[in-house]
């Protein structure tokens, strides 16, 4: 197998890091005060591709697929984790217009995602819970040549920095009842609820959204009536779980280099603490953690890049990512002692961020649910 990266791949990773740096920092402190996205560097990722990452370029993206994604996800993460939370869902939306939406639905939608006019959102997620998609109670009815849509979404990330979203509504009973819209923010009873108040991400937007007799056109239905479903599973296994560990990857990432610079420079007994070995056991662990996510993380893209399928690979690549961020960063909070629970210092950031990705794009046990299954399908007895 070969691990390098292409030409273009590292040009990416450096430019991102490079505006990840220079262009975040400045916003964060009123991310972390108000919980809300900085819009106003949209048209710079735009320029800089990755809003359009996985878009094709017919519809405005640079079509450089998932592994550059996750390039681009664990750069913006090891800066500011809740960037890439929201560009993952961002993707979210692109992929799910990209793969079921009519050639005039990509032409008038993905063009503005890809250049940062608006940003993509996917609102699966009822009040009844996330895990269990097909209890959902927002529903649709076909009225003459419109849906009418009711219901509520929570939970649902750049819900109130977005020109549309993709909803999911039941339009018949079962599994095979539910149905995928675009929801233009200005159809009649179509409403923005609250703004969550989140401990960690505080920079991804997070919200309800409220539907009161929405009208919908009949041409802004997604895909078929009926496969709803087929859309939901496929845009957050494939797309979701893989930008959800490429985030946690992100953070990892910062957690691991907080706390080895920490340990390096923080002296101690007149050495710095990096030398005892109690340390070196810790920034070992984190170390270690990383190199297996990274591992994890990209053979799930590389897998999705190549048409292959990825639901297992992106399920364990988010649950173990997620569940290792929070690790390392509490681990990182430890080696800087009382520092590490101050808000000047980054790693108590780090710890909120990571314990927000946990449950984000499907829960752990969900992920151990999918595991378990494939790990038993070789030896599950014919009937």
């Amino acid at each position: 197998m070969d691990f390098r990266f292409s030409e273009r791949e590292e040009m990416l990773r450096k430019s991102v890091r490079e505006f990840a740096e220079n262009e975040i920092p400045p916003k964060m402190e009123a991310m972390e005060k108000t919980g809300d996205f900085p819009a106003e560097l949209l048209k710079p990722m735009a320029d800089l591709g990755i809003m359009g990452v996985i878009t094709p370029p017919e519809y405005g993206g640079v079509g450089l697929g998932y592994v550059a994604r996750t390039i681009a996800l664990e750069e913006l993460g090891r800066v500011c984790g809740a960037m890439p939370m929201a560009l993952q869902v961002h993707h979210m939306g692109c992929a799910v217009i990209n793969d079921f939406g009519t050639e005039e639905q990509k032409k008038k939608y993905l063009v503005p995602l890809a250049k940062g006019e608006t940003m993509g959102v996917v609102a699966v997620t009822d009040p009844t819970g996330g895990s269990d998609v097909v209890g959902m109670k927002t529903s649709a009815e076909l009225r003459g040549d419109k849906y009418i849509l009711n219901g509520r979404k929570c939970f649902i990330t750049n819900s109130h920095n977005s020109d549309f979203w993709v909803v999911i509504a039941r339009t018949a009973e079962g599994a095979k009842g539910l149905s995928a819209f675009i929801v233009e923010k200005d159809f009649p009873g179509a409403k923005l609820g609250r703004k969550e108040n989140k401990f960690g991400l505080r920079g991804a937007n997070t919200g309800e959204l409220a539907f009161d007799d929405c009208e919908v056109p009949k041409e802004n239905l997604l895909g078929q009536e009926g496969g709803g479903l087929a859309a939901a599973i496929k845009t957050i296994s494939e797309t979701g779980r893989t930008g959800m560990a490429a985030t946690a990857l992100g953070i990892l990432t910062a957690a691991y280099e907080e706390a080895a610079k920490f340990a390096s420079e923080r002296p101690l007994y007149g050495k710095p603490i990096a030398a005892l070995q109690a340390i070196q056991f810790y920034i070992a662990e984190i170390y270690s953690q990383l190199e297996i996510c990274r591992l994890l993380c990209y053979r799930a893209s590389w897998l999705k890049d190549n048409d292959m399928r990825c639901d297992n690979e992106a399920a364990l690549a988010k649950y173990y990512t997620c569940e290792a961020a929070a690790n390392a960063a509490k681990k990182a909070v430890e080696i800087h002692g009382s520092y590490g629970i101050m808000r000047e210092y980054a790693v108590q950031r780090l710890l909120r961020d990571a314990m927000v990705t946990i449950p984000a794009g499907g829960t752990a046990e969900i992920a151990k649910v999918l595991l378990a299954r494939a790990a038993l399908a070789p030896f599950k007895k014919q009937k």
